[in-house]
């Protein structure tokens, strides 16, 4: 029960959040249309992973709730940039950070 709850507040203050920040991060740095759409795919992918990380490890989420928060962490580094849904958003993200 309480990694339910522990669950669903990481999705409702890191999840949304974060899908947000890659949204905004990425049309500051014009990134093409399709890394947007990939975006989505991304998270559909890795949400549910991190989710289950943060059920799983009450102080991975707090830390990295914390951190997001104060911007501490870039929403980036959440992703797996193995993944091949997030591969590009990845690389685009983090060329953009150095860029600015």
């Amino acid at each position: 029960m309480i990694s339910d709850f522990i669950s669903w507040i990481f999705a409702m203050l890191v999840i949304g959040p974060l899908q947000t920040q890659i949204q905004e991060q990425a049309e500051r740095a014009r990134l093409p249309v399709e890394i947007l759409h990939q975006s989505q795919n991304c998270l559909t992918s890795q949400g549910p992973q991190l989710i289950e990380r943060a059920a799983g490890d009450y102080g991975w989420a707090a830390v990295t709730a914390i951190n997001i928060a104060i911007g501490r962490t870039a929403p980036v580094e959440l992703l797996d940039s193995q993944d091949p849904q997030c591969a590009a958003l990845v690389r685009a993200l983090n060329r953009a950070g150095e860029d600015a």
